[in-house]
């Protein structure tokens, strides 16, 4: 038995489920590098049940808050899902559950440090969630959700998380203007196993701030992070300029 064998029995004794398709667990934890690298060979990367899980996560981290906190305001629920399924919180749950070792990888992405990276991690656990929606319904999705994430949600509750920018920004600018926030990939570098992206955000038709990482969703926080301090610096400078961001 190879490592990433024993790896993979340790994860299915972990989450506790007999899989009746075990061919859905291969592909969650297949990454894009590896199906690359082997040109395809009958393998199938996790993007798509990326994809799925995403979508499973948010109703039921959703449906979860909804119900545990009755008298929060739909803005404050909107902030602790934010928080609660961002890609920090994802990767944490991720290394607990150690997907990082457990993945089907291309070697350049592994010397790369990929099995490190957040948003690899990140990706991996909405897939893995994806995969048990699938074979095993959406009850069984909700105990694997609430178990993982039970302890990010109480940290969420208990401010002892990362910030999340995207929603900080969006409720500073939103406090004087409806106008949406929206984010572009304004460039991407470096080879597929090891990009860099780097995000724009667009207010009222003008860049406000950008942000680079390796991910989108990395390089968006970033971005508004930077959105968020120049607010902050020219609260306290003067009045805030109609221009684009420098």
């Amino acid at each position: 038995m190879s490592k990433l064998d024993e790896y993979v029995n340790r994860l299915k004794a972990k989450i506790g489920f007999e899989w009746s398709n075990p061919s859905l667990l291969t592909q969650a934890l297949t990454h894009s590098s590896c199906v690359h690298e082997s040109r395809g060979q009958g393998l199938h990367h996790n993007q798509r049940l990326e994809f799925l899980g995403d979508a499973v996560l948010e109703l039921l981290i959703s449906e979860y808050l909804y119900q545990r906190f009755p008298d929060r305001t739909e803005g404050e629920l909107t902030k602790m899902r934010a928080a609660s399924v961002c890609e920090p919180s994802l990767a944490k749950v991720a290394r607990g559950l150690d997907l990082g070792r457990c993945l089907r990888m291309g070697r350049g992405e592994e010397r790369s440090g990929g099995r490190e990276r957040p948003s690899i991690l990140a990706d991996a656990f909405e897939a893995l969630l994806g995969a048990i929606y699938l074979d095993h319904g959406l009850e069984a999705a909700r105990r694997f959700v609430l178990e993982q994430l039970n302890p990010i949600i109480t940290d969420v509750v208990a401010g002892r998380l990362d910030r999340d920018y995207k929603t900080e920004l969006q409720e500073r600018l939103q406090q004087n203007s409806p106008d949406p926030v929206s984010y572009v990939i304004m460039k991407e570098t470096g080879p597929d196993h090891d990009k860099v992206f780097t995000a724009g955000v667009i207010y009222r038709g003008q860049i406000i701030g950008q942000g680079s990482g390796h991910s989108k969703k990395e390089a968006e926080q970033q971005a508004a992070k930077d959105a968020f301090n120049r607010l902050d610096a020219l609260k306290h400078t003067g009045p805030k300029p109609s221009g684009v961001a420098e």
